[in-house]
């Protein structure tokens, strides 16, 4: 059995520090700073922005862009772009999250995106997120921005137990979102008898006056976040597994983890910009600026402005452009079209159940590299030019790649490309990597799909300045 590869082992790392979209930005900055990327403010000039060097910004802490800047770069050449997302199907807690009702405290949560939510009953589940605090220091207020995570299992959605639904064996499994897809905090007896202790013991110096959430659930919150219940002033919460990410199968082939779309991509594409730029020669031929942009909100049709529906992108190449050259204004439209995006999120691959659910010439399978996506109704932003630099930049390292298309009589599921490459004007190509049971709180994919992802992405940021040089298109 063949020794697990260092970048695996590093992306299982990268999907436990990761239970939220800000936990992975979190964890995207922690890498970035360790490999020499400076920290950069929205609200701030960039006026300092040097060749050579390189750098990152976040949006509301749940984007990120991080870019590399080449010695030979000068304004209006072109940004070699690698687009992910951070955010994952989830349940996300309610404005008024506190639910009591037959002798249970639940907790109101609101399903985002388009999740297979049966396979979030049963599951061990906790809450993590961000919590905004009120801190006071020598008299003074502020609020600062924390990452939470309660790291046992706090909650679950039961199921209903067959001899109750009798129809289950002959109708399947029928869940009504609002009424059924509650989790379990506690019991009111439990929760009763706790607070007749707390009564009799020390008093607290402050009591929690929030009558939306419980207030067992707000001091949990509080623990994790250093404060007392009332200093909380609001929160994003969702629910996630405590089940781990792991490497398994009887082989050792397999990843099961949640959130494997997208933090797959999302990993493979910034471990790939951040080992392209590691040593001090790594940008001394390079003209242009390589990038990786990991969005929030893909999920639910990327409109926010922190989505890639928002001009956050086009935003960064237009300061990056100019703040090498203010004076020419069209330097920006010049950069985009010598430009390139490679739009990497995870791709459905052939299972063995379902196999007449594929196309029968287009079934990417595990262990099979890379898939380039194709729409011919642009739900995916591929086509002949942009497929071929990519595969070309396989054939040139012996990496495998694969095709899909979705079969005529099935609809199309779409990514952040088509929204980018119209609302940029930038080429983009669409791809990701294989998986099963995608939007399952628990998804697989192979270990060798890691590997092949990680070094496809690093001989593209490496080589594509030279190789699109060769490509005559709008000649």
């Amino acid at each position: 059995m063949a020794a697990i590869a260092p970048v695996v082992s590093d992306l299982v790392d990268f999907l436990n520090a990761s239970p939220t979209a800000f936990h992975a930005v979190d964890e995207a900055k922690r890498r970035l700073k360790a490999a020499g990327f400076l920290q950069l403010s929205e609200r701030e000039e960039w006026a300092g922005l040097e060749p050579g060097r390189k750098y990152f910004f976040t949006r509301n802490h749940s984007t990120i862009v991080a870019f590399a800047i080449g010695t030979k770069y000068v304004a209006g050449n072109g940004f070699h772009i690698i687009g992910a997302h951070t955010d994952s199907p989830c349940l996300k807690l309610k404005p008024v999250s506190k639910i009591t009702k037959g002798g249970y405290l639940e907790v109101g949560v609101q399903t985002y995106g388009g999740g297979l939510w049966y396979t979030w009953f049963d599951r061990d589940l906790t809450v993590a997120g961000r919590v905004i605090v009120r801190e006071k220091k020598d008299g003074a207020v502020s609020y600062a921005h924390k990452l939470v995570r309660v790291q046992e299992p706090v909650m679950r959605i039961p199921t209903l137990a067959i001899h109750l639904d009798r129809t289950i064996s002959s109708e399947g499994l029928k869940i009504n979102n609002q009424n059924h897809l509650v989790p379990v905090l506690a019991t009111s007896v439990k929760n009763e008898m706790q607070k007749l202790v707390a009564e009799n013991g020390p008093k607290e110096s402050s009591e929690s006056k929030n009558i939306k959430h419980h207030p067992l659930l707000l001091q949990l919150i509080a623990k994790e976040a250093n404060c007392k219940p009332d200093e909380i002033c609001d929160f994003e919460l969702q629910l996630c597994d405590t089940q781990p990410s792991t490497v398994a199968g009887a082989m050792k082939e397999f990843i099961f983890s949640g959130r494997l779309d997208n933090l797959c991509m999302s990993f493979c594409s910034l471990k790939a910009l951040i080992e392209s730029t590691s040593s001090e020669e790594s940008l001394v031929h390079e003209s242009g600026v390589r990038m990786v942009a990991l969005f929030d909100h893909e999920e639910v049709g990327s409109d926010s402005a922190q989505g890639a529906g928002s001009p956050a992108m086009l935003d960064a190449l237009s300061r990056i452009t100019g703040s090498f050259n203010s004076s020419n204004s069209r330097l920006l439209e010049k950069a985009i079209q010598r430009s390139f995006l490679v739009s990497a999120d995870m791709a459905h691959a052939l299972h063995p159940n379902y196999m007449d659910k594929h196309e029968e010439n287009h079934q990417p399978k595990l262990h099979g590299g890379l898939v380039i996506k194709h729409n011919a109704n642009q739900r995916y932003a591929t086509n002949a030019v942009t497929a071929f630099i990519f595969r070309e930049i396989a054939e040139r390292h012996n990496l495998p790649i694969q095709d899909f298309v979705v079969r005529n009589d099935m609809a199309c599921g779409s990514t952040i490309g088509p929204i980018l490459a119209s609302g940029v004007g930038i080429r983009t190509l669409d791809i990701g990597a294989p998986q099963l049971s995608m939007h399952s709180i628990r998804e697989m994919c192979a270990v060798d799909d890691i590997k092949h992802s990680y070094e496809h992405f690093k001989a593209y940021f490496e080589e594509f300045t030279e190789l699109d040089s060769k490509v005559r298109v709008d000649c």
